[in-house]
């Protein structure tokens, strides 16, 4: 596992989720790498709603400008170093709301372009893992640049439990893997902006 972050340097994680559901196992994710983060000196974790972005549709683009939800989505992930995905697995790929999102943001200007991310994962059978391998294809065209391990994927079904009926995570081994992930992006992040600086 990583060292816990000691940088000064303060990484700014947007949060995403692909699932819309209330009670969501991936936003229960997401909600627990949130008070994670908060035992993580020099990360900041922010969970960004996607759910009222409207379709993807250029007719909505009015000189260079976005619809208000849209602009302020993209200021979200422009402000942000890094991005975490949680999603489930829709037809072996990524879920139309975070497909949705992802193209919104790749408009012109990409505010992906140059940032590191990671994601993770609750589902069925392989627990959402087969949306990874498409995300990180999306990954390469709009310039987001992936971690490679620890992989996360979790079989949300299996026993034991690992939710509540809320959706909240309370196995405690899951919260130590979700904070591997969130300390080997902090990590990838750092060394990134050293090579860029």
């Amino acid at each position: 596992m990583a060292a816990a972050p000691t940088s000064s340097s303060l990484i700014k994680v947007s949060a995403l989720c692909g699932s819309l559901r209330k009670g969501s196992y991936n936003r229960g994710l997401l909600n627990a790498v949130i008070d994670i983060s908060k035992t993580c000196k020099g990360l900041e974790v922010e969970y960004v709603d996607i759910s009222g972005l409207p379709f993807l549709n250029t007719d909505l683009e009015v000189n260079g400008t976005y619809p208000p939800a849209v602009e302020a989505f993209r200021e979200k992930i422009a402000a942000a170093d890094s991005v975490l995905f949680a999603s489930p697995e829709y037809n072996y790929s990524v879920t139309g709301p975070l497909k949705n999102a992802i193209d919104w943001a790749s408009r012109p200007p990409n505010v992906w372009a140059d940032k590191t991310a990671a994601i993770v994962s609750a589902g069925g059978g392989f627990g959402g893992g087969r949306s990874h391998y498409h995300l990180r294809q999306i990954g390469v065209y709009i310039d987001l640049h992936f971690i490679n391990k620890p992989e996360f994927f979790l079989n949300a079904f299996e026993s034991p439990a690992k939710f509540d009926s809320d959706g909240n995570l309370h196995d405690d081994l899951t919260k130590e893997k979700l904070k591997a992930v969130l300390l080997s992006l902090y990590g990838f992040t750092l060394r990134l902006q050293s090579k860029s600086a």
